[in-house]
């Protein structure tokens, strides 16, 4: 998939899930979804990216796991260089921190996530690089 095609299936599942309180259908049927607006590190413009995030309790977890590429998603570097963002869940919009987990924190977590969506640990098995995990923390 190219980058207009992606663009394009990114704008088609945003579009519906604004029009559905926070659903999506096709590859995200029957999962959560979150909105996560980044600014771009090298651009400055906003993106929105659709991921699907482990929700425990009131927290908000997303894996930058990219299917298992070798190299992380864009957003991903964009929460890094900009990590004040703004996320939308459900029919909920908020500003929020991003915030890199690390060692012993970061494994327990994605483990959650394998366990909550098992194609996660295929995306870790594919590649060498240890796939980040970001809490959005909400503004208080």
């Amino acid at each position: 998939m190219d980058k207009h095609e992606f663009d394009q299936m990114n704008s088609a599942v945003i579009t519906e899930f604004r029009e559905t309180g926070g659903k999506a259908g096709g590859m995200f049927e029957g999962k959560p979804l979150v909105l996560v607006h980044h600014i771009g590190a090298k651009s400055g413009l906003e993106r929105i990216a659709p991921l699907v995030p482990l929700l425990d309790g009131g927290r908000i977890y997303i894996f930058a796991s990219k299917g298992g590429a070798d190299t992380h998603p864009d957003w991903y570097r964009n929460l890094v260089a900009h990590p004040e963002i703004t996320v939308e869940l459900g029919t909920d919009t908020f500003p929020a921190t991003a915030r890199v987990l690390e060692g012993a924190e970061r494994d327990a977590v994605y483990a959650r996530q394998v366990a909550a969506e098992p194609q996660f640990g295929e995306y870790q098995r594919k590649t060498e690089r240890i796939i980040p995990v970001v809490e959005l923390v909400r503004a208080s």
